[in-house]
């Protein structure tokens, strides 16, 4: 599927890419329905650079994010952009609700909403206001192939991405260059890396939030910077992030246990430890000898 705004450009280059985005307003940042932890490092970084723009951003994946970095806890799982539509909410157990009903009295409009008989009233400090219903300016999409690589994000709201401006960034040569800007890099050895130059082009001060992301997402993908594509300009931004704040990700060892089944024989016998008799008698010293025992002894024999 081709985005329908304005038409595609087989390879945008970065500068273009931060181009468009100084010109948005609100921007959707998308991940892959099974995200690799380059893609969410790369996603947040970018979401903290456009907020220091002043722009509305947004977090969305189809799956439930869990990775140790500030700012995880802002993807959403739905397309949710703020809107003029007031969203009221609040915790719902199935059929616990009799019914709903609306009105006007004088110059207050209220809701009526109760309870089956039997189940908990609404606590009012668990009812929650948002706006919706609002549309974004552009969709930037990491390290999605395709858009169905959306998941469901896509699959169910597949008109909302129509008419409006998709900026792909990704690393597979398998992708399709669905958007209206593309820019497909297959040499690179990160998403984050990537992002690293988009962030530069958008002349976003990298803080230590930034760049903690951005490391974290270098790690991930170049597996510790052993990877076949890391080049010297990845160890020079490594370098960079660092001297930001970026702040090392906290390794544990894990510690193997091998069944016994499995474990290796040895033909080493431990020593075995040695113990002291013990003595049936009550005093501990040791029985003394015979009065007689240093006198001269005659043995005598028989005849036979």
């Amino acid at each position: 599927m081709m985005n329908t705004f304005g038409s595609s450009r087989q390879n945008s280059t970065i500068e273009e890419i931060a181009e468009a985005l100084k010109k948005k307003n609100s921007c959707v940042i998308l991940v892959p329905e099974k995200p690799t932890q380059d893609a969410i490092a790369a996603a947040i970084s970018l979401y903290f650079s456009l907020l220091k723009l002043g722009k509305d951003a947004y977090l969305v994946s189809s799956s439930k994010i869990d990775y140790p970095l500030a700012g995880v806890e802002k993807f959403q799982t739905t397309l949710n952009i703020k809107g003029d539509s007031l969203k009221i909410s609040f915790p719902y157990q199935e059929g616990s609700v009799d019914k709903v009903d609306w009105g006007i009295d004088g110059e207050t409009f209220y809701i009526t909403i109760k309870p089956v008989e039997g189940y908990p009233k609404l606590d009012p400090s668990q009812v929650k206001f948002s706006y919706t219903g609002g549309t974004a300016d552009c969709f930037v999409i990491l390290d999605s192939p395709t858009l169905s690589s959306l998941g469901s994000v896509y699959a169910e709201n597949k008109e909302a991405f129509q008419g409006v401006e998709i900026i792909n960034i990704d690393r597979h040569f398998t992708n399709t260059r669905y958007g209206s800007l593309n820019y497909i890099n297959t040499a690179a050895s990160s998403l984050s890396e990537i992002v690293y130059s988009v962030i530069k082009s958008l002349g976003v001060e990298i803080d230590s939030d930034i760049a903690t992301s951005l490391y974290a997402g270098l790690l991930s993908a170049t597996n510790n910077f052993t990877a076949y594509n890391v080049k010297p300009e990845t160890l020079e931004i490594a370098a960079e992030l660092l001297r930001k704040g970026a702040k090392k990700p906290v390794i544990k060892k894990q510690v193997q246990t091998i069944p016994t089944s499995q474990k290796p024989t040895s033909n080493f016998i431990s020593p075995k430890p040695t113990f002291e008799p013990k003595s049936t008698e009550t005093n501990s010293q040791p029985p003394s000898a015979p009065q007689d025992w240093l006198k001269p002894k005659i043995f005598t024999s028989k005849k036979i």
